[in-house]
Formats: C-alpha cells, structure tokens, sequence
C-alpha cells in the first residue's frame, strides 16, 4: 500500500485537517500522479455539507493535474515526470455500448467516480487509477487553470459539441460561474455569438471581458421576455434548482436547453416545450474521447479557467467562500503545500 496525505473532513460541519491514508500498490495498468493542483468543485461542497455522522473522513476532488510519480508494469502510454490530468471518472467496465462507444461516463455498470464508496479523492498529495483513464496535459496550458478543465471543462465542453454549436449560431449561458465562464470561452472559441443570462447585475464587464456578445439581466422580466425565439442553444449552468421555463421561452423553434445542474427535478411549463417543438435535455460530462478533444481544442485556443490559488490546508475558507459564490471563478488548490 502507498501512503500519501491529503485534505479530509473529518466529522459533519467540523474542520479540514491533514489526514494520512493508503493508496492501493499499483496494477499492471496503474500509474501514480503526484498531485500538483486540484479545482474545487460544487460538487464538492454538497459532499461536505452531506456527510453524515459517523461516516468515514471525507477527502473530495475530481480534477487535478499533477506529474507521473510511477507506473504499472504494463504501462507504455506514460513515463515518470510526464505531466497528465485526471477528471471525474476512473475506470468503467469497457464492454457496455456505452464503453464501446467511447462514453464512458455513461457506463451501464455505472463508471468508477473519482472519489465516494470508500475512495478518497484529489485533494491529496498523490492518486492512484488506471493510466486509460488518465490524459496527458498539452504543452501551454497553466497546469492550475487546467484542473478545473477536467470537470467544469469537459461538462460544458460536451454538451456544446454534442448539439453542434458553431459559427453563425446564437448561444446563451445560463449562469456566470465556474462551469459558466468556461462556457462562454469554449462556445465563442467554436464560433457562436455567446449572450449571459445572469442574476447578479455585476458581472456584465466580466462576461464581455470572457467574450460574450450580450448579458441579459434574468431577474428583469422585461429583458427576458425580448429573448423570445433567439436562440438555438442554451446551456444552463446553474448548481441549484430553478425555473427552466423562460429560457425555453428564449429559444427558437426546435432550440434546445441544456442543464448540467442536478436538482431534485425539472418543473418547466409543458406549453413552453410544446409550442415550438423545443428541447429540454441534460448531461454529465464526456467519456475519454471527448475529454481527449476537449483538451486538444483547449490547447489550440489558449483556454484555461479563471482561477484563484489557495493553499491545501485553506479548503475549509475556500468551501465556505464557494457556498456564498464568493469566488472568480473556480478555486484551485495547491497540493505542493502538504509536502
């Protein structure tokens, strides 16, 4: 067993502390990453905020970037030094359609996740997984603003690519945040004049400084009902349950609206799909293909995530800050500082 220590919860609404535990010896297939950078995801906060009593110490992350520390047997893809990232997935059965397909995160065994069932995650100072699952870091990208690309990344990545987005398109994001600012980068990088819906009047500059053409206030029913019909493609990054419904109304015929946040269900009005023969669809990330595409067009465009660097030992302030939506845009966090 490989000993490393990471950043763990320890109990409920307690605090972060250093915490010492095992990874497995490597497989035939395996590699060793030693962690340089981990993005903090809201996922992440939703595991901490639902930790129960007496569950074991909790040690989340699901993108990183590091270097090889050491390599199975079988393995000829990577060297010791190279450096990889590593996203929310970290094996699945490969036999399903799913697999077979390349959309691993759709595995019909369920994929292997990053962390969760027993399974401590990146905010550690190494990982262990497959090295197939693991994905070489192109030359150019800052390896800190290339963490989050493997999870706030790749879920805004695939679904634009999935319906097609591209030049002479109009496409609306919903929500300026982590996911959303990667967002406005990937879809005006494949060539589609990109408008912000937000709630915070603020981020008006920001979001033209990202590249976007239009900001729309969606608190203002006023500004919202003027989008009606103009747009061909949606994508809703919002973490928290909300009304789909005028941005179904913004669509026009045959547009679809995508949501990548998780809520307990959806509850658009049926007339507002119904009359214009609309879309209301969801994703979940990108099997390793596409994550492999994502990284290369990354690379290509010079797109990395707006991110502020915290030290390890600092997540607690971090989580917090993140539940008040306290940040610009993704965390990161430095691993080198738990030695």
């Amino acid at each position: 067993m490989r000993e490393t220590t990471g950043m763990a919860l320890l109990s409920p609404g307690g605090v972060w502390a250093p915490f010492t535990f095992g990874r497995r010896d490597l497989r035939p297939d395996d590699i060793a990453v030693r962690v340089t950078w981990c993005g903090v995801c809201h996922t992440d906060l939703h595991a901490a905020q639902g930790l129960a009593e007496g569950a074991p110490p909790l040690v989340p992350g699901h993108e990183f970037v590091g270097e090889v520390a050491a390599v199975g047997t079988d393995v000829t893809a990577f060297r010791v030094g190279d450096p990889v990232a590593v996203g929310g997935i970290v094996d699945s059965c490969g036999v399903c359609a799913a697999c077979r397909a390349g959309e691993e995160v759709f595995c019909a065994e369920y994929p292997a996740e990053t962390y969760g069932g027993g399974t401590h995650g990146g905010y550690a100072r190494e990982y262990v997984l497959r090295a197939s699952f693991a994905y070489p870091l192109p030359a150019g990208l800052d390896p800190a603003g290339a963490a989050p690309l493997m999870c706030a990344g790749i879920s805004t990545f695939a679904p634009l690519r999935h319906w097609g987005v591209g030049p002479g398109q109009r496409v609306g994001v919903v929500g300026l945040g982590g996911l959303g600012h990667l967002a406005v980068k990937f879809a005006t990088a494949l060539g589609a004049a990109v408008t912000v819906f937000t709630t915070s009047p603020g981020k008006e500059e920001a979001a033209r400084e990202l590249g976007a053409a239009g900001v729309v206030p969606s608190t203002s029913p006023e500004a919202m009902a003027e989008q009606a019909g103009r747009f061909d493609f949606i994508l809703d990054t919002v973490p928290v349950k909300h009304d789909p419904t005028p941005y179904l109304r913004a669509l026009r015929i045959d547009g679809t609206l995508c949501m990548l946040g998780i809520p307990d269900r959806y509850e658009p009005e049926p007339l507002a799909m119904a009359f214009g023969r609309k879309r209301l669809t969801a994703s979940a990330g990108g099997g390793r293909a596409r994550t492999r595409e994502m990284l290369a067009f990354a690379a290509r465009h010079g797109i990395t995530a707006d991110v502020e660097k915290v030290p390890a030992r600092e997540v607690g302030t971090a989580l917090d800050r993140l539940a008040r939506n306290d940040v610009r845009w993704r965390f990161v966090l430095d691993l080198t500082d738990l030695g």
